[in-house]
């Protein structure tokens, strides 16, 4: 019999899955037979299931709360008709945080997950959420291989210099440093650069991983060299409810003056801010704010793309010059207008859009890569559909499977 592979991707509400044939079909491209996901864990649980080609096939509500072990339960079973007739052999996982030790996907034992725990306090917003599935499957299924894939594992080759904060050496070597996330998103896009732009993939880009939560990278002979997220994923630019780089003396200012304790400022930093704070609360989606004739929503607008062009001028710099730029994730891949503004604030660069096809690059299909940029262009630009399933899949293969 066959063998299938699922991959998990837990939020702290969410839990995102696919299904994908353990071997592919020879000459075709990873694809799942399954994407889905359960929505408002904890408080209005939706799960919503697709094929590749759209078509709807799982769909229900729950009335109460709902925990991630009960979620997980549910999926293995709500799965097993989509099978078609394979056995599970195998579950990938994406991990945020790999901290210094773990540099490249590994098997998840008792002894790797009490190493992951310890690094809860870098990320107690995430880290909890994507190690709980890991256990709930340890007790339902003990024999099941299963594999993390970390988000900060792609930014290790970043030199040195580029992981330090000017702090005292000893906050450096207990871990207060410069990481860098997203990066499975990151890592598939270097995967595809060379068949989609070998200039690039051998010289100076930069990736912007714009979705509700973006970041931006300064690939080097496709690998990082410079994140503009830090030692969590609170850090870099402005999100859609984070605040992204911010002078930490208004931290010291918000419990002096507000009397606002750790837990208040975290709720402020990362659920109230960003897209949504300088909107006025109009809406942390980016499609909803374009649409908006409110000042305050063109405002947030407005900063959105400024906190962009700031960054790409550094990462730009750290990089020497620039060969390619790379638009992906939800605002990336589908907000056109926000292509365009970056682009056109970018012209000191030598970059030249065409308008044409950055309008029509929103509608790719699943797998498809355009540039978007002139003839004229001396900055290759790019729209590329990140896919950070197929890159956890993938790694699940080798290390499980041994293919």
């Amino acid at each position: 019999m066959s063998q299938a592979i699922v991959v998990f991707n837990a939020g702290s509400s969410s839990l995102k899955f696919s299904l994908f044939p353990a071997t592919p079909a020879l000459g075709t491209q990873d694809e799942a037979w399954l994407h889905g996901q359960i929505d408002g864990l904890g408080v209005h649980p939706h799960l919503q299931a697709h094929t590749p080609d759209g078509t709807v096939v799982l769909q229900r509500d729950w009335p109460g709360s709902l925990g991630h072990d009960e979620a997980l339960s549910f999926l293995l079973d709500a799965i097993q008709p989509f099978l078609q007739g394979h056995t599970l052999c195998a579950v990938g996982h994406r991990i945020v945080h790999g901290g210094t030790h773990f540099h490249a996907p590994v098997l998840l034992d008792d002894a790797v997950l009490a190493e992951l725990d310890t690094l809860v306090p870098l990320a107690p917003l995430h880290q909890p959420h994507n190690l709980a599935p890991v256990r709930a499957l340890q007790r339902v299924a003990p024999g099941l291989p299963q594999v993390g894939c970390f988000d900060t594992a792609f930014h290790t080759t970043c030199p040195p210099v580029a992981q330090r904060f000017a702090l005292p050496r000893e906050l450096h070597e207990a871990g207060v440093r410069r990481y860098g996330f997203h990066g499975l998103s990151y890592e598939y896009i270097a995967s595809q650069l060379p068949q989609v732009d070998a200039n690039a993939a051998q010289g100076r880009t930069v990736v912007m991983h714009l979705g509700n939560g973006a970041s931006m990278c300064a690939l080097q002979g496709a690998r990082s060299v410079a994140s503009s997220m830090g030692f969590t994923a609170l850090d870099g630019l402005m999100m859609g409810t984070r605040c992204g780089s911010l002078d930490a003396g208004v931290l010291l200012w918000l419990m002096d003056e507000r009397g606002m304790d750790a837990r208040a400022i975290e709720r402020l930093l990362y659920k109230d801010s960003g897209l949504l704070g300088v909107s006025g609360g109009v809406s942390s989606d980016m499609r909803t704010l374009l649409a908006s004739d409110r000042v305050e929503a063109q405002e947030a607008v407005a900063l959105y793309v400024h906190r962009i062009t700031r960054e790409l001028g550094a990462l730009a710099a750290v990089l020497g010059g620039l060969d390619a730029i790379v638009f992906t994730a939800g605002i990336g891949e589908h907000a056109a207008p926000i292509r365009a503004q970056v682009c056109a604030q970018a012209a000191w660069l030598g970059v030249r859009l065409d308008e044409a096809a950055n309008a029509g690059a929103s509608a790719l299909d699943d797998g498809q890569s355009l540039r978007i940029s002139a003839p004229d262009s001396a900055v290759a630009v790019w729209v590329i559909p990140t896919d950070e399933e197929r890159m956890i899949v993938q790694h699940t293969r080798r290390l499980a499977l041994g293919r």
